[in-house]
This record gives C-alpha cells, sequence and structure tokens, in this order.
C-alpha cells in the first residue's frame, strides 16, 4: 500500500499514523504541492500534485489535513473521501500568551487564516493582526524571534508534533469556530478501507463540509464550521471582523438548518462582501 503526503514534518506524522492503522507494508511517499512551492490560489494548491499521483496510480490513497481539502465537487473524478482516526482537538490555540486577556491594546497576533482574523478582530478590535506563514515550526520560530507577540494556530497540529507546551490557551470554540474538518485527518483515493474510518470524525467533518459547500464560501471567506459531537457551530463575518453572524444547532439536521439560518440571517451577503474585499486587496 502506497500513502501519498506532503513532506512537512507534520504531514509526516499523520501519514505515520495512517500507515500504522493500516498495518502490514506500506509505503509512504512524499509529494511536494504547488502550496508547498510558494504557489498562491484556493486549498486544490495544497492537494494537486497528491491527486495527479492518485491519477496515475503511483499511489493507492493519500493522506491529507482534512481542513486542507477542497469541496467535494472539487476533488478528481472517481475519488472518495473519508475523515479516518479519532479526530484530534479541533480548537485553535494561542501561543505565546495566557489569554487574549492578557494581550495589550495593539499588540501583534499572528496568522495567515482570514478567519482566525476576523474572529480575533470580532473580539479584540484593538489588535493588529499580522500575517504569519509557514510550516507550524516556522511559524514558531518567527513568533520567538519577535515578529509577533501571539500567533494562533491548530491545537491538533501542535499536539501531534510534540508541540503542546507551546500552548498559552485553547480558544472557545463556540466563538473561535475551528475551520471545517480542523483536527481531523482524510484520505482519499478510489476505494477507503472501511477499517480506517472513524464514524463519529467522518460524520463531523461531511456535516461541516456540507455546510461550507452549501454556502458556496471559499479561501477567501472568513468561514468556521464544527460539530463537537452535540452541536454544529458556524461562523461567517468579514476579514477585519467589523461584522460577522454566529450560529449553533443541535440534531439530525443540524447541517441544512444552519444554513437555512445563516442565510436568513444575511450569511450570502456577508460572503459576498468578504470576497470583494478580498478581490480588491489581492
Amino acid at each position: 500500500m502506497r500513502l501519498g503526503t506532503r513532506a512537512s514534518q507534520l504531514a509526516l506524522v499523520q501519514a505515520h499514523a495512517v500507515a500504522d492503522a493500516l498495518g502490514g507494508d506500506v509505503e509512504i511517499v512524499e509529494i511536494t504541492t504547488a502550496g508547498d512551492r510558494g504557489i498562491a490560489g484556493d486549498k486544490a494548491r495544497w492537494i494537486d500534485t497528491i491527486e495527479d499521483a492518485l491519477e496515475r496510480g503511483s499511489i493507492d490513497l493519500a493522506v491529507h489535513s482534512a481542513k486542507d481539502v477542497p469541496a467535494q465537487s472539487l476533488l478528481r473524478p472517481g475519488m472518495a473521501l473519508a475523515a479516518v482516526l479519532a479526530r484530534e482537538d479541533a480548537r485553535d490555540a494561542l501561543v505565546g500568551a495566557a489569554s487574549l486577556d492578557d494581550l495589550p491594546p495593539g499588540a501583534r497576533v499572528g496568522t495567515a487564516s482570514l478567519r482566525r482574523r476576523a474572529q480575533l478582530l470580532a473580539v479584540r478590535d484593538d489588535l493588529e493582526v499580522v500575517d504569519l506563514r509557514g510550516n507550524v515550526d516556522t511559524r514558531l520560530r518567527k513568533l520567538h524571534e519577535g515578529r509577533c507577540d501571539a500567533a494562533v494556530l491548530a491545537a491538533a497540529g501542535l499536539r501531534r508534533l510534540g508541540l503542546e507546551a507551546e500552548i498559552g490557551a485553547l480558544l472557545d470554540p463556540t466563538v473561535f469556530v475551528p475551520a471545517p474538518g480542523q483536527g481531523a485527518l482524510a484520505v482519499e483515493g478510489r476505494e477507503i478501507p472501511a477499517a480506517l474510518v472513524d464514524d463519529v470524525a467522518d460524520a463531523a467533518l461531511r456535516a461541516e463540509r456540507h455546510v461550507v459547500e452549501a454556502l458556496d464560501a471559499t479561501c477567501d471567506t472568513p468561514v468556521g464550521v464544527h460539530h463537537d459531537g452535540v452541536a454544529l457551530h458556524a461562523f461567517v463575518g468579514l476579514p477585519d471582523g467589523s461584522a460577522w453572524l454566529r450560529d449553533s444547532v443541535v440534531g439530525p439536521d443540524a447541517a441544512a438548518l444552519i444554513v437555512e439560518r445563516l442565510e436568513s440571517m444575511g450569511a450570502r451577503d456577508l460572503l459576498a462582501r468578504a470576497t470583494a474585499i478580498a478581490e480588491a486587496t489581492s
């Protein structure tokens, strides 16, 4: 069995976890994506060459961070996607400070995520949110070099890399609603071994992705969706935090209902405004 993955330290840790779950003779194939080469674009840049390898048959399965996978309609024809293994902590982590309240006015908080930017400014509009890019180790190095006073990263990545000690605080996921799929691993291929699929993680991932796809959200729109096992939470906002919506729904039809409620509250208008802002500043 050949598993394709990006070559970052975190991606390799994740691929080895899937390989261990598969058992037997598993080869991990490292693949450089357009995103790794610094090419801008949508989420597809993180999986493009990996999907090429799937189509060619040079790998059998691909391992992704689920939050990096674009909408189902954008996956290659014939490819299936499933959440695998138990989900790691989906929350965002504040690094460099014990809480947001501990940061003084004007403190610089680093992130490359529009969602995190919008949520930070919705809560603390006196902060300066600065662009912080790179793999986890690169972002931590930049933080420790003083390029920002604090940073927001995914708790899951820090924990998988053994860097939990870097976490100053875990942010409330009903306020700082995580990205769809955050903390979950996804396997893509023509056929996913049933033994790999965690039913709880898979159901949550599908609910989260349904909301994003139903709202036609993109990388240029600050959107968070997270199912915590009880309720489905969602956030839609503008990058500057000046306008936003949050909602939570419980029940078997939570994904469809939360889309309906968000639309009734004006989510599509917010998304259109967010897209226009992104296009104007790109």
